[in-house]
């Protein structure tokens, strides 16, 4: 029986999720797109749209980061649920394939403070630096820092409570 995830209504959080084998699949500009895609449609979703701020994310070639917070009341398992599991869906359309795309649940560690929170914005940040993706996050379009260099605010919030 796999462990409860520890949960705290109200607070940041900085969930990652792996591609499962390890696999590059988000190497590929159009998969990039479509995850961006699946992210915008949860906060638009018809029916009931899920309340959520993004602080920060990447998207790197195996793996995705959030800096994000469930609105009060909202289940962040419930988002990220249905974010990775759209996602999943329309991949293994796209690639006519079958199977898990995910490695396993996505990992979430609760943000507790200030400087904790600038530590995880600042590692997402630069970690497609640090990967070798770009040398100007600005103009990595798969991150959080492309979006507010450009005022698009689209994915990420213009302003957040800490």
């Amino acid at each position: 029986m796999r462990r409860s995830r520890y949960l705290v209504d109200g607070a940041w959080y900085h969930v990652i999720a792996r591609i499962n084998r390890g696999e590059c699949i988000f190497s590929n500009e159009r998969i990039q797109e479509l995850f961006l895609d699946i992210v915008k449609r949860a906060k638009k979703r018809a029916r009931q749209p899920f309340r959520f701020e993004i602080a920060n994310f990447c998207i790197m070639g195996n793996h995705i980061h959030f800096l994000i917070k469930p609105a009060k009341g909202e289940s962040l398992s419930k988002i990220m649920q249905w974010i990775l599991s759209v996602f999943a869906m329309q991949y293994n359309r796209i690639m006519n394939i079958h199977g898990h795309v995910w490695q396993d649940r996505f990992k979430s560690i609760v943000v507790n403070s200030i400087r904790q929170f600038l530590r995880v914005f600042e590692y997402i940040t630069n970690n497609p630096i640090k990967a070798g993706l770009t040398s100007n996050v600005e103009d990595y379009r798969y991150c959080g820092t492309y979006f507010a260099s450009r005022s698009d605010f689209s994915i990420i919030n213009k302003s957040f409570e800490i």
